[in-house]
Formats: C-alpha cells, structure tokens, sequence
C-alpha cells in the first residue's frame, strides 16, 4: 500500500513539474523574443488545432500504442495550456482558476466519493449527476432529451449524439435491421434526387439541387443511425477510413512517380492498378 501512495506522489510531483515547464515554455514562444508562429496564434485559430490532437491521440488509443498515446496526450496539452495563456493575456481567465472550478465541479458532482452518499451503478452516477447540475447548480431543465447535445459538435459527432439521446426514450429501431432498411431506402431517393437533378435543365434546377442536399443528408443522417445500431462511432470509423484512403492514395502517388507517369484522368486504369496493390499489401499474411 506505501509503495502505491509513494508511486502516485511521485508522479503527481512530475506531472506538477511537468506542467510548469510547459507553461513557461509556452509563455517564452509567446514572448517578443519567442516564435513569430506563436505569436500570432488566437482562440479561434488554434480551434481546429485542438479538434485534430484530440482525433490524433483517439488514433493512438485505437492503435493500442502507448507511446504514441503518450505523445499525443501532450500535444493535447499543448495545444489546451497555450489556449489558456493566449487568454489569460488579456485577462479573460486562468488556467488556474479554470482547474480549480474543474476540480470544485467534480466534487460536488460526485457526493458518493467525496460525501456521504453510496451509488453502485453507473446509471445511478449519471441520474444524480444531472440532478445536481440542476438543483445545486441551476442549470436549466432540459425541455428535450436533445437539449443536452450541444449544438457546437460537428454535424457527424451532433448526429450520433443525437439519435443515443433519442434511443434512450424508447425511440428506436428494434434491431439493425430497420435501420439497415431505412438506409437502403434514403439511398434510392437520393438517387432519384440526383437524377431528377441531371434532367432538369430549367429555372426548377437549384430546388432540384435543394432536395438533392436534403436527400444526400438524409443518407447520411440513416448511415450515422446504422453506425450506431452496430455500437459503431461514425466520427472515428469515418476518420480510419479516411486514414486508409490517404495511404493507399499516397502508394499510387509514389507508384506513378516511380513510373515516370502523371497523375491524371486518362491514367486511370493505371493509377487503379497500383490502388489494387495498395489494398492487396494491406491484407493479413501479404
């Protein structure tokens, strides 16, 4: 038990190091002396910065690689503790101040650790961690199930979010195979959409256009609820796909520079060969 609690002391000792390092780092890049990169960073333009280190450290988790989980943890942290100091510049917050009501919410949330309640299931936890956000906190009740989905998530991670929240009142398909049948049937209207589309050639052509988008959405809002039905995440199932796409795009490109040949349409045939390479190498015992 000693060796325990003189293992979790040290590492909360290196990690309060850790960070400190960090954010002097940060304040030096920030500095008229630092990187002129850094410099010009704001909120708003590390915003895609963080969303990719968040999806980059979710790819090494799925990896199973923990040094690559733990370099993409600090990139994470990085790119979080250099949002902060941009603020804390013009005095709109503090890292510190930001912690501590972090700190100060999880304990309030969770009186059966830190008070005298006892909850033995993770439903239990849930149930009394939305009361309290509500009767301690005076978060508005939600007048939908939907209302908790915040409305920042994009539009893939918004759509799964969406139909859980929903399937938790009962409003759900039995099993896969409805939602397998309605996105079998949201593909034929948008191919009929698409073809009315190809046909029209009058002033009716940017309704047609309207209810192709609409169509196409529809499509993909029954492949999210399919993803789901499956206990699939579409955000990181779309994100390995895209993943394999970019490597196997990458082999065709080096394939074709070896070839001394350019990549263009009439190369097709033989940009799809070395696509069929790409797959084939990517196949157990190749």
């Amino acid at each position: 038990m000693n060796n325990t609690i003189n293992q979790v002391m040290n590492h909360k000792q290196a990690a309060i190091d850790s960070f400190g390092r960090l954010y002097d780092t940060i304040i030096r890049l920030r500095s008229p002396e630092g990187c002129p990169w850094d410099r010009e960073q704001n909120l708003k333009s590390l915003r895609s910065n963080l969303a990719e280190e968040a999806y980059e450290c979710i790819e090494a988790i799925n990896e199973n690689d923990f040094m690559h989980i733990e370099e993409e943890l600090g990139d994470v942290f990085l790119v979080s503790t250099m949002m902060g100091v941009i603020a804390e510049e013009s005095d709109k917050l503090s890292l510190a101040s930001a912690m501590d009501k972090t700190v100060d919410k999880l304990v309030r949330r969770h009186p059966h650790v830190f008070g005298g309640s006892k909850l033995d299931t993770p439903e239990a936890v849930t149930e009394q961690w939305n009361k309290i956000k509500e009767s301690k906190e005076g978060r508005r009740k939600k007048d939908s199930v939907l209302d908790s989905v915040s409305n920042a998530l994009p539009p893939l991670e918004k759509a799964y979010k969406i139909q859980k929240a929903a399937a938790k009142t009962g409003f759900d398909w039995p099993n896969a195979e409805g939602a397998w049948d309605k996105l079998k049937e949201e593909l034929e209207e948008a191919q009929a959409a698409a073809s009315a589309l190809a046909m029209e050639k009058g002033k009716n052509a940017e309704a047609r256009w309207m209810s192709m988008e609409e169509e196409l959405g529809d499509l993909l809002f029954s492949v999210v609820n399919t993803a789901r039905k499956h206990g699939i995440d579409p955000s990181l199932a779309l994100h390995r796909a895209t993943e394999k796409f970019s490597r196997r795009f990458h082999y065709v490109e080096k394939s074709m520079s070896k070839a001394k040949e350019k990549m263009q349409p009439d190369k097709l045939d033989q940009m799809d060969k070395f696509w069929e390479e790409a797959k084939n190498m990517e196949k157990p015992g190749f």
